[in-house]
């Protein structure tokens, strides 16, 4: 099932030698034109054509009047022009001979038009005739930090990695592609697919599942067209890579705006459930869970047992986080393992036994805010043999909002020091509060270290129990290939 010819095929995608932005013009407020700007600010190192016939000149290019006046090749196509004008312009597509178009172009089949219904299917047998590809229409198209393609006319960028995102939705996409840069994820390459008239989210998974660059799938999906075949590529990529899926359109009135947003068409909430589960996909079940799974897949990789040990009280107040913290973890059945006898010894003798919980979670209120206390505690728990995961519990709103800067910087350079030279994954609970602008920064930092770092306790144990459930399908899959 995984084939690897399609690497060549969608190279020019991805990976284009030059680019034409159809729609792009003097006027530098307009979208085509914004479109441009992005792909010079983010670096893109291959020839760049605006094109309009008016013609005239933008940020120093000369805008052609359409594409056969380019003299040079032009691999991929991005067409910001009224919807009216797309059908001619892919006759010139074919005569330059260009090997892809995407479309921000909108206004076709998702409206309900017969009429522009048509039109997208007549744009599809084109560039069949044509012998190239379309993405979209509707959509922002493609992102690919490492070729320095941006997504559509923002300036969103990312550290290059080894996620890749596919999304029905140019939206969710965005916010995908915002909360990785400020949460450390890397991304390999992303795309939203919009209508998928003809490339559409089971030929961009076939390409992530085969991608070196990429290790991890992330897969927002409303209605594909083609379900079955999408249920069969799942199957397979899931046997060699994770792929998190967040299914669109679950409820009655969420089917109903999948409908008018890219015209797709929903099956129950149930069927499609079963049906990930079987094909070892992860389900999640919004934005939030989305980029925390794919933020714990690409940090820490497979989970097995998911054990925690759990360092809190970095601020006083640590009772409190412990029972939150154990409750939150029991409802997920993540296990919080009481620490042997010898750990819990050294443990009074660290931080004292009043006011102290020492068994797991590990409250150090009595020795709050000393940094050589933290960095023992978290010593004292990646010691024992039944704790495969460090989480320490950090109140950023006290830490940040009632003590010295000091304090928060010497802390979470103790968290960040011991991470980089432990075997065991350290995650970080760094709640929102009042200093927000410094919490992501310390966030920042942290990611910078390795860590994968969560809002609350609840995320990151549905995190885990999500990267949990995938490693035992793993599992299962390698004993049956031997078996």
């Amino acid at each position: 099932m995984l084939d690897y010819t399609i690497l060549e095929e969608l190279e020019p995608v991805f990976y284009p030698r030059s680019i034409a932005v159809v729609g792009a013009s003097p006027n530098e407020a307009k979208i085509g034109s914004q479109w441009l700007k992005g792909l010079i600010a983010c670096g893109f190192s291959g020839d760049v054509y605006p094109v309009n016939p008016r013609g005239g000149e933008v940020f120093g290019l000369k805008i052609y009047p359409d594409l056969r006046s380019i003299t040079g090749l032009v691999d991929l196509v991005i067409v910001c022009i009224p919807r009216g004008g797309v059908l001619p312009l892919l006759d010139d597509c074919a005569a330059k001979q260009v090997k892809a178009v995407y479309f921000f172009t909108a206004g076709f089949s998702e409206v309900g038009d017969p009429k522009w219904s048509w039109v997208e299917g007549e744009m599809v047998s084109r560039a069949r005739s044509g012998r190239f590809r379309i993405i979209g229409p509707n959509c922002f198209g493609v992102y690919s930090p490492e070729h320095g393609m941006p997504y559509g006319p923002f300036r969103l960028r990312t550290a290059v990695g080894r996620v890749g995102v596919i999304s029905q939705s140019s939206g969710h996409l965005g916010k995908i592609i915002e909360f990785a840069g400020m949460r450390g994820l890397g991304l390999s390459k992303a795309v939203s697919v919009g209508n998928a008239c003809d490339l559409g989210c089971v030929d961009f998974l076939k390409y992530l599942a085969v991608d070196s660059k990429t290790t991890v799938i992330g897969l927002y999906v409303e209605g594909p067209r083609n379900a079955r075949g999408l249920f069969e590529m799942l199957r397979a990529a899931c046997q060699v890579k994770p792929v998190v899926v967040w299914k669109g359109g679950r409820s009655a009135a969420g089917a109903r705006s999948a409908v008018s947003h890219t015209g797709a068409l929903s099956s129950s909430a149930v069927t499609w459930s079963v049906a990930l589960r079987q094909a070892g996909a992860i389900e999640v079940e919004g934005l939030d869970e989305m980029a925390d799974t794919l933020l714990l897949l690409d940090k820490v990789g497979q989970v097995r047992r998911g054990n925690l040990g759990v360092v809190c009280g970095l601020t006083d107040g640590g009772g409190g986080e412990a029972v939150m913290v154990s409750d939150a973890c029991a409802q997920l059945g993540i296990d919080v393992p009481t620490l042997k006898e010898k750990a819990g010894h050294e443990l009074v003798d660290l931080i004292g036994e009043v006011g102290s919980v020492l068994c797991n979670p590990v409250d150090m209120s009595q020795r709050q805010r000393d940094p050589q206390t933290l960095r023992r505690a978290m010593e004292v728990v990646a010691g024992e043999p039944q704790v495969d995961l460090i989480v320490v519990y950090e109140n950023a709103g006290v830490i940040l909002d009632s003590f010295p800067e000091s304090t928060a910087e010497a802390l979470n350079a103790t968290i960040g020091d011991f991470a980089r030279g432990q075997e065991k994954p350290v995650l970080v609970v760094l709640q929102h509060g009042p200093a927000e602008n410094r919490r992501v920064q310390i966030e920042r930092s942290l990611a910078g270290a390795g860590i994968a770092v969560f809002p609350s306790i609840e995320r990151a144990a549905k995190a885990i129990a999500n990267v949990r459930r995938y490693t035992t399908f793993r599992d299962a899959v390698a004993d049956a290939s031997y078996g």
